[in-house]
């Protein structure tokens, strides 16, 4: 069917990349690009020899002159950026520069501020539009399957939706005392953040983790989840039809909560750079490196994560709730792709996406966020490649 250029070689984009070769049908040949060659060789080693091609290339994804070089040289159908979401927008001007269609997972943050949000992806719209090609923002899982599930109940079972809330709930455990399920800095920028919800048509910002509930999970059970601002809350404030209220919480244990406290406190978790012993370092990134590598979490990861979002709306004049949500065992993710479940629940969707584009189902120059696109096959395929979902016609509302 044809080529996608993968860019990043993590935890998500190992997923991806074995989800891909599965797919061979469609991914009939990948290229795995990253600052690091050896761990694309790495992946290659392992994958190859089945009916997708794979190749490997070294590139700096903050440079936009090899990336183009590299595009031009392989000719992708479609780039699949799993890098830092730091490096969104020169993947993007590549991507432009060489008329390609491009597809990621998490929208654009610059390094020197802890703040997320789709405006700078989104001033491409009409660049990605004159050019013919197609971009995707976010087809992950939250964001990207909550897009999805979102434009999959406003199609099939409302009207209008009011209230949305996304819980995400982890509730497997690694063992370690104190360590993140995906990329150490980009995970604890995102939880020191303050929280905001969207209501009424503005946005509530309030202080870090200082809005808790706790929810019974199916196969889970009883955990503690707090309000974060989180990026698709954006995207569907400005795309579902009669919104008035969208709130992410997220479940963290307490012992996560301790460390992260007292590491905060000593200012180990600040992105403002410090003098030490004659050089300038950032003490969050000196952390990161301190920390368990997420990738290396999957084989001592036991337990079960619950993701989905509860609509509440309306349906032929009546009063609706609905909840939609998947359910992911992280040791059968490992005996699957040697990954754990937050890894698996991103990379199977990214390669998802990237398959839509492929196919030509979601082809539509300009610049999309994922629940602006025709849901249905996307949902189907979650069932066929790992994330099948559940349904509840009569869920417990968060107050």
């Amino acid at each position: 069917m044809g080529k996608a250029l993968i860019i990043g070689c993590g935890g998500v984009a190992g997923v991806a990349i074995h989800k891909c070769c599965q797919n061979s049908d469609v991914f009939e040949d990948i290229m795995i690009a990253s600052r690091t060659k050896s761990k694309c060789d790495a992946i290659k080693a392992k994958l190859d020899g089945g009916k997708t091609k794979i190749s490997t290339a070294k590139v700096d994804a903050d440079n936009v002159e090899e990336l183009v070089a590299l595009i031009n040289s392989y000719k992708p159908d479609v780039v699949l950026n799993l890098a830092l979401p730091y490096q969104d927008l020169t993947i993007m001007d590549a991507c432009l520069a060489t008329k390609t269609h491009y597809v990621d997972t998490a929208n654009y943050e610059p390094l020197d501020n802890a703040k997320f949000e789709y405006k700078w992806q989104w001033d491409y719209r009409e660049r990605f539009e004159k050019a013919g090609i197609t971009a995707i923002l976010g087809s992950g899982f939250d964001p990207g399957v909550t897009g999805v599930f979102s434009a999959y109940a406003l199609k099939h079972h409302f009207d209008e939706i009011n209230y949305i809330d996304i819980l995400d709930c982890n509730g497997g455990d690694h063992g370690y005392p104190f360590a993140t399920n995906f990329n150490p800095e980009i995970n604890i920028r995102e939880i020191t953040a303050n929280g905001s919800y969207w209501e009424n048509g503005k946005w509530i910002e309030t202080k870090p983790l200082s809005i808790k509930r706790e929810y019974d999970f199916k196969a889970v059970g009883k955990k503690d989840m707090y309000l974060l601002h989180h990026e698709e809350l954006e995207s569907l404030a400005l795309n579902m039809t009669g919104i008035k209220r969208i709130r992410f919480f997220m479940t963290f244990g307490q012992s996560y909560i301790t460390h992260l406290n007292c590491l905060e406190n000593v200012g180990m978790t600040s992105i403002e750079p410090i003098m030490y012993e004659g050089k300038k370092i950032v003490p969050l990134q000196f952390l990161r490196a301190m920390l368990p590598d997420p990738a290396s979490l999957g084989p001592r990861t036991i337990g079960k994560t619950n993701i989905g979002c509860i609509y509440r709306g309306k349906k032929d004049g009546k009063d609706k709730s609905y909840y939609i949500y998947n359910i992911c065992d992280h040791q059968e993710c490992y005996r699957e792709v040697e990954s754990q479940a937050i890894s698996y629940t991103t990379g199977v969707p990214a390669m998802i996406g990237a398959m839509m584009v492929l196919t030509g189902q979601w082809v539509k120059p300009g610049v999309h966020n994922i629940e602006e696109m025709d849901p249905d096959a996307f949902m189907d395929a979650l069932n066929k490649w790992g994330l099948p979902w559940e349904e509840d016609f009569n869920p417990v509302l968060v107050d």
